[in-house]
């Protein structure tokens, strides 16, 4: 077994901490009061616009996790070892932290780029999950 994988996956987790955190300095800017325990969505309109784009990069950091976790798993669990898809695995959660940033900050083709990158990382760790699956059913 190769532990990038599972490093990939915690480095992941550690990711959507991160975007947690940048969430939670946006609604310290949103005049909190205790009405916003009750109705926590209504208070996002009161955000500054870096706070918005923090509830949103953490909403696709979520996202993110769920499409790329299976892939790590798939990977480790067949036992792959494909240099590729171990560099996919280290880039993954890498550039979805630099992209986190990319959304905060408001830079746009970084973001894109970021997301782009991601992505064919993950699907990188798919393809060869399920050739390493394919090789050892044939």
């Amino acid at each position: 077994m190769t532990p990038a994988f599972a490093w990939a996956l915690c480095l992941m987790g550690a990711v959507v901490m991160v975007s947690i955190v940048l969430t939670g300095a946006g609604r310290a800017k949103a005049d909190f009061t205790m009405a916003d325990l009750q109705a926590p969505r209504a208070m996002f309109e009161r955000l500054p616009a870096f706070g918005q784009r923090a509830v949103w990069a953490q909403e696709n950091s979520w996202e993110a996790l769920t499409l790329g976790a299976p892939a790590m798993l798939l990977c480790l669990i067949s036992g792959v070892s494909s240099p590729t898809a171990i560099a996919a695995a280290w880039i993954w959660p890498g550039i979805r932290f630099v992209y986190l940033f990319a959304y905060v900050g408001n830079v746009p083709p970084l973001r894109g780029l970021c997301w782009a990158t991601g992505v064919t990382a993950v699907g990188i760790c798919y393809v060869e999950g399920l050739r390493a699956v394919i090789s050892a059913a044939g």
